[in-house]
């Protein structure tokens, strides 16, 4: 029963990993994590074309003088600045998390040859950040744009608000200790948003994510040919083999279905349809489990030596153990494992427990 409540639970609150992030935030919370994106490799050669972007407002609901900060950051950075967060001493938190990025950072006034990775926050509306660094690099519509180049390799970026803001007199980081309700529309991308040439099946996607639309339309399209043709077969023959096996295979055709509307549906709005998609992950682990009842089966020779075999309640423990951890891993890799890890279920310990 817990079980499905924490699946109930999971998909009642699924939000997917949107690149279009639209919501609203109380400073009083102090930190807000928004989205974990993967930035794409620059090429020289279409430099502009092949940047990653992250471009949005974000807007206070009145005029304000209260300032927090946004921050884009790479591990190297993000590592030390989201483990000081929980201080209980806010002002020294902020500290501590700006200590090592404020060094290479971007500030007009404490540090002008810096890289670009704040920007101070609510910008007033319908104006541009007073921190852009570029300002005639900012997308249209936006209050802000960061244009990330990698040349090496393809690197996550971790967005994210926070209630601190930097005296501009002292360059010290200070905790904004008032409540301030903050309205954010924000757009993280592959490809240049300015042009109409940018690929649809990549732009909207983190770089770990990029051509899975045709995957999915690849083995769509196998299981398009495969299911009709199995259950012509199945209704040919009778054999409970052949039934089970049927099973597994509309189940997995169920779940290609589900998830290729939604990553369909992502391209277009960066978005998508996150319960969609868990509905598709779960009729995945059915199908997973349904074959392995069969594979159990057959190892037993039933429906192929015999119709009766031994050790009955032994081989369905077997199989329900399956069934559990299958989805417990699920539950455990959507909500229990930390957003900067770049880990799957099968490599968290009870993950690579299980596999072995």
């Amino acid at each position: 029963m817990e079980l499905v409540r924490g699946l109930l639970c999971l998909w009642l609150t699924s939000c997917c990993s949107a690149t279009h992030l639209v919501g609203t935030w109380h400073t009083s919370d102090f930190f807000l994590f928004l989205s974990k994106f993967g930035v794409q490799k620059t090429d020289l050669h279409y430099e502009k074309d092949t940047l990653g972007y992250i471009f949005g407002n974000v807007t206070s609901r009145v005029p304000t003088k209260r300032h927090v900060t946004l921050t884009v950051l790479d591990k190297n950075f993000f590592l030390e600045y989201y483990t000081n967060r929980s201080l209980l001493d806010k002002d020294k938190a902020c500290s501590r998390m700006f200590s090592k990025v404020s060094s290479v950072a971007y500030h007009p006034v404490c540090y002008a040859d810096g890289i670009d990775l704040f920007r101070t926050v609510p910008c007033a509306a319908n104006q541009i950040c007073p921190d852009e660094v570029y300002p005639w690099n900012v997308v249209k519509h936006s209050q802000f744009t960061f244009a990330i180049k990698d040349l090496s390799v393809p690197r996550f970026w971790y967005v994210s608000l926070v209630a601190c803001y930097r005296n501009e007199t002292t360059c010290e980081w200070h905790h904004m200790p008032q409540d301030t309700i903050l309205d954010y529309d924000i757009w993280l991308v592959n490809g240049n948003p300015n042009s109409s040439a940018y690929n649809p099946l990549v732009y909207q996607f983190s770089f770990d994510r990029q051509n899975t639309v045709e995957l999915y339309l690849v083995f769509f399209g196998v299981y398009l040919i495969l299911v009709p043709l199995q259950l012509y077969a199945v209704s040919r023959q009778r054999h409970p083999v052949t039934r089970l096996f049927t099973a597994s295979l509309i189940m997995e055709f169920l779940s290609l279905a589900f998830n290729l509307v939604d990553v369909l549906k992502f391209t277009i709005d960066g978005v998508g349809y996150p319960k969609l998609a868990v509905t598709g992950d779960i009729f995945d682990i059915l199908s997973r489990t349904i074959f392995m009842l069969l594979l159990l089966l057959l190892a037993k020779g039933w429906a192929v030596t015999r119709q009766e075999f031994t050790w009955k309640p032994l081989l369905f423990l077997i199989w329900l153990m399956y069934g559990v951890v299958h989805i417990l891993l699920y539950v455990w890799n959507k909500t229990e494992v930390d957003i900067i890890e770049d880990i799957d279920e099968y490599q968290t310990w009870p993950g690579g427990s299980f596999s072995a």
